[in-house]
């Protein structure tokens, strides 16, 4: 029973990918997301729900528009697969919890804020703002939270934006305030101390990619590298692991 359901989260997921899609497309842009219906960008034929199905449609159209064999961006494909993998994943570590849905809608959050980031360089207010609204109304609203709980995720999404509030204030090249208030927002997604594993986490990561990056040539030192992604990264981690990787952390000052 339980891989069945774990199947079917991952297929629930390739769909939820497919509006993720829609989102990451949309969004930058000031579109719509409901109208108009989803077409090829080449040729503006409107698409069936056959060119519509995620992932498998990608691979038996061998990523080409059915109508005029344009290439479709290979995003669309690793963003569909990308969140059933992480359905079906968050399903197998949470089961029916009230966590489940909490951090699917985290997870999708997470992989629009990042694939945008990657692509257009912005991290959108439009999406930020609202979650932040969205995660003070769940820290107090999950049955186990208490009011100490609450305060906990106010005192994280402060700890988040400040962290990276120096670093931008100082050398805004290097950090942008989008990513200064995606530290706030995941703050108050993970809480205290949690916070900690998000923002460093993504700060070190970020790092040492930003410097792979630099060694291999594929970028200059005064070429902008994304950061949203490791944050967001970093940020599932923590949502996953936080707390034990935070006691291992302070295991190694008491041996």
């Amino acid at each position: 029973m339980e891989i069945a359901l774990t199947i079917i989260f991952g297929l629930l997921g390739t769909a939820i990918g497919s509006f993720l899609n829609v989102c990451i497309d949309r969004l930058p842009a000031g579109k719509s997301l409901v109208y108009p219906p989803s077409g090829c960008d080449a040729c503006q034929h409107r698409l069936s729900w056959l060119d519509l199905f995620p992932v498998f449609s990608y691979l038996s159209l061998r990523g080409r528009c059915r109508y005029c064999q344009t290439h479709i961006p290979q995003r669309i494909f690793w963003v569909e697969l990308g969140t059933g993998i992480l359905f079906a994943f968050l399903y197998w570590h949470y089961k029916f919890t009230p966590e489940l849905p909490v951090s699917l809608f985290y997870g999708c959050i997470l992989i629009v804020l990042s694939v945008i980031d990657l692509e257009h360089g912005l991290i959108l207010n439009k999406i930020v703002y609202p979650v932040i609204i969205i995660a003070l109304i769940i820290n107090i609203s999950l049955p186990e939270v208490s009011l100490h709980n609450f305060l906990l995720g106010l005192l994280g999404g402060a700890i988040g934006f400040l962290i990276l509030f120096l670093p931008a204030l100082i050398y805004s090249k290097g950090m942008g305030w989008g990513d200064v208030k995606m530290a706030g927002m995941i703050g108050l997604m993970t809480g205290f101390p949690r916070v900690f594993v998000a923002v460093l986490g993504g700060i070190i990561l970020g790092g040492l990619i930003a410097i792979i990056l630099i060694l291999l040539r594929k970028k200059s030192g005064k070429d902008a590298i994304p950061f949203g992604p490791y944050l967001a990264m970093a940020t599932t981690v923590a949502l996953l692991w936080g707390d034990p990787i935070i006691k291992w952390y302070l295991h190694l000052f008491t041996m």
